[in-house]
């Protein structure tokens, strides 16, 4: 079953171009494609997508406080932020507000089909450069680790922090892929978070992990 998809964009031609590459009635399906964002939680919950693909600098209302808004009636909603914008207090603060990731607008096109399967899926998506400004947080701070995570989790929630997918951590840890989902069951529990996006937000915020 395809993936219903909405989209948060305020450039028409790149709108239009996110429709015709996302579109594909197999892997996703666009619900609808919007140019602003102040009606996007209505929009949602009349929608009821299970992804959102949204811009942060767009006309009347911003969006992070589109985020926000989707988040607090529909929080189950999967959502990307898109944007140009790699300014650390901006990918935090999306973080904060429930962002299930962050891609730069540069990201090739079957990165941004691979980062939103894998956010349907549970995971955090990051393109490189925004994984680099989430290492910076922790960049000559103390792990803060007072959620007995053993060490093979205190890895597997580095590799997430730094924007890795499941299967990407699965290679670089040597483990299957459902082992890896396995460990992060068990770290979000012992975060008392509910998804990848939380964890992430959590181990910066609390300097959980290092670098």
């Amino acid at each position: 079953m395809a993936i219903s998809l909405v989209i948060f964009e305020d450039n028409h031609p790149l709108r239009q171009s996110l429709e015709v590459l996302l579109n594909d009635g197999v892997h996703f399906q666009v619900t609808g494609a919007f140019g602003e964002c102040t009606l996007a939680s209505d929009q949602v919950q009349l929608l009821k997508p299970d992804l959102v693909l949204m811009d942060i600098n767009m006309p009347g209302l911003s969006g992070i406080e589109g985020l926000k808004n989707i988040k607090q009636t529909s929080p189950e909603t999967k959502i990307i932020m898109y944007t140009v914008l790699e300014d650390d207090n901006v990918i935090f603060d999306c973080m904060c507000a429930g962002a299930d990731g962050y891609l730069l607008k540069n990201t090739p096109p079957a990165k941004i089909i691979q980062a939103l399967e894998e956010a349907v899926n549970g995971g955090a998506p990051m393109s490189p450069g925004v994984a680099a400004k989430v290492l910076a947080f922790f960049r000559n701070s103390l792990p803060g680790n007072n959620y007995n995570l053993t060490k093979r989790e205190a890895e597997i929630l580095q590799h997430l922090v730094n924007g890795l997918s499941y299967k990407m951590i699965a290679d670089a840890s040597f483990i299957s892929v459902d082992t890896v989902k396995k460990h992060l069951k068990n770290i979000y529990a012992k975060l008392h978070v509910s998804c990848g996006t939380e964890a992430v937000a959590k181990a910066i915020r609390e300097k959980i992990v290092n670098f």
